[in-house]
């Protein structure tokens, strides 16, 4: 396999650097120390072609694929750790799930607006008892006539609040039971929809996460995504994707991780000498760069299977896994190499740092991945 990248990937990544630097760079600690979530600049990136990547054009998309998506957001991550997370969530959650289930007439009704982020996207699984154990989950979807009562309340929420348009997966059967879940889209503004808490975040700061709250909400059968009960299938094929743009967003933030400690190491001097020299630095920049190489092969092999149709369920667990746990390595060691420096916020990698840890928990925790790579190792 050839993971060389193409002209089209170098583009993708060139065109999020320069936004990346030019619009996100400067205000990254206000953003962070504020929480505050600018909406705006995910509008800029939207006329980029960067929040519908893999929409095709006929919707408004740019029709790319995960090669350049993985690049994007590891463009965008070496910047901010947040703002890369929003800009996976869009892309490959709501927006992937109405691209890859949807029907003809959902796809043309909402991925147009998603794909220019006239709407922002949130997709709701989780919950606060059921993380991993989705299928046991309380927010319920009962038939009514042509339409379906929703109550219940999602949490950790990636744009629960300030999202447009939500996919959310509600429990259609009995607890446990197979197929007990169906995919619905719901508009905000409909009676019963509400976001609810603002969730006070170690890092990942500017990326709102949030409730989403259900209350007797009731939405048309029409806004159904595929067969009744079958939510969380779709929603393990949406994740397998998912798995790809937490890797990316992890081998980014290490990256950003890794350039800052190379130039601290250089220009900080110790002893007359610049602290790069001394055996113990180096080795740290050694193992970084190794690992990061190693985790970026990982997601190129997870790239290429998904895009040419092949199974990649554990491919992309072991992307995820690997590369979310490089993150919080380099970035550890980012930290110690900048010494007392490091622990300040004068320095972006106490940023990388606290941002990194979100990597090895959200959309399947590193000890899920490993029940995923083991079942599929074990088969």
């Amino acid at each position: 396999m050839n993971f060389e990248q193409s002209e089209l990937t170098q583009q993708a990544a060139q065109t999020a650097r320069d936004f990346a630097n030019q619009y996100i760079k400067p205000h990254v600690m206000e953003w962070d120390e504020t929480q505050e979530f600018p909406l705006h600049i995910f509008k800029e990136m939207g006329k980029l072609g960067l929040m519908g990547v893999f929409v095709p054009e006929q919707y408004g998309g740019s029709g790319m694929g995960y090669f350049e998506y993985s690049a994007i957001i590891q463009e965008v991550a070496k910047v901010c750790g947040s703002i890369g997370l929003s800009l996976a969530a869009h892309n490959s959650l709501c927006t992937g799930h109405i691209l890859n289930f949807g029907s003809e007439e959902q796809k043309k009704k909402y991925l147009p607006k998603l794909a220019s982020l006239e709407h922002l996207g949130a997709w709701g699984l989780t919950e606060a008892n059921t993380g991993s154990d989705a299928g046991n989950m309380k927010t319920t979807a009962v038939k009514d006539g042509d339409e379906w009562i929703l109550n219940g309340t999602k949490n950790w929420i990636t744009h629960g609040k300030t999202g447009d348009i939500a996919v959310v997966i509600c429990r259609t059967g009995e607890p446990r039971a197979k197929d007990n879940a169906t995919a619905f889209v719901v508009e905000r503004g409909t009676p019963g929809f509400s976001g609810g808490k603002k969730e006070n975040k170690l890092g990942m700061r500017a990326s709102e996460t949030a409730e989403m709250i259900f209350d007797n909400c009731r939405i048309p059968d029409a806004n159904r995504l595929g067969e009744v009960g079958a939510g969380f299938k779709q929603s393990m094929k949406v994740l397998d994707g998912g798995r790809i743009s937490i890797a990316a967003l992890g081998l980014g933030i290490a990256k950003g991780a890794y350039e800052a400690s190379v130039q601290y190491s250089k220009e900080r001097y110790q002893f007359d000498q610049p602290i790069a020299n001394f055996q113990g630095i180096s080795f740290k920049i050694a193992d970084m760069a190794t690992e990061i190489a190693a985790a970026e092969l990982l997601i190129d092999n997870a790239c290429y299977l998904k895009m040419n149709g092949l199974p990649m369920t554990k491919e992309a667990a072991m992307a995820k896994y690997y590369a979310s746990e490089v993150a919080v390595k380099v970035s550890t060691d980012a930290v110690q190499i900048f010494g007392g420096y490091g622990y300040t916020k004068d320095f972006p990698v106490e940023k990388f740092y606290r941002d990194s840890k979100l990597c090895t928990i959200g959309e399947g925790t590193s000890e899920i991945q490993k029940i995923v790579i083991a079942r599929e190792a074990l088969r």
